[in-house]
């Protein structure tokens, strides 16, 4: 069981003295330390702690804001640490530590309550999405063609012409002439133009 110590500032002025030296204090083995923003989910040294995590290891952090910035990232690294079978401990958040079963429980409550959030939101878009197509917004990419340029291409096919002339007369391609005869049951032997 090693436990390894995770520094973290963001900008290149400040310092990581204070970090590293209260991790040692701590019993860390090793402090991986880097100068990035905690906004960046691209944060080689703790990818690489991370990595290095065997069950039973503990990686250390004086504060939660040094490891993430949000809770959803907070949730995916602590997820990946403990795939791992290692464990997690912040110095000055003694709620967060997952060594021990109080630790467990506010991460596994937090865990909930993001899960709540993540499941609102996702009611909340569902509702906003089906109010605006009760008002008639129309969702996806818009139409290529007017509907006066599809009854007209519908009258061509109907007519005889190949789907290849409509497409080069409308300025679209092929296929887009073919999924229009493929949806209209009027044109008479659609599907061979």
């Amino acid at each position: 069981m090693t436990t390894y110590g995770y520094a973290r500032v963001s900008t290149r002025d400040q310092d990581l003295a204070t970090q590293d030296a209260e991790l040692m204090v701590a019993g860390c083995a090793k402090v991986f330390k880097e100068k990035a923003s905690g906004a960046k989910t691209d944060r080689p040294e703790l990818a690489k702690v991370i990595r290095r995590l065997e069950s039973g290891d503990v990686l250390v952090v004086t504060r939660l804001d040094r490891l993430a910035r949000s809770t959803r990232d907070l949730l995916n690294v602590l997820d990946e640490i403990s795939k791992r079978g290692a464990g997690f401990r912040s110095l000055k958040d003694n709620w967060a530590d997952t060594t021990t079963p109080h630790g467990k429980l506010m991460l596994t409550v937090l865990g909930g309550l993001a899960e709540f959030e993540r499941s609102l939101i996702a009611a909340r878009t569902g509702e906003g999405r089906k109010r605006a197509q009760e008002r008639g917004v129309r969702f996806g990419r818009p139409r290529k063609l007017t509907a006066h340029q599809r009854d007209e291409a519908l009258q061509r096919m109907a007519a005889g012409e190949t789907q290849a002339d409509i497409a080069r007369l409308l300025n679209v391609s092929p296929p887009t002439i073919s999924r229009l005869a493929a949806a209209s049951p009027f044109v008479p032997a659609a599907a061979g133009l």
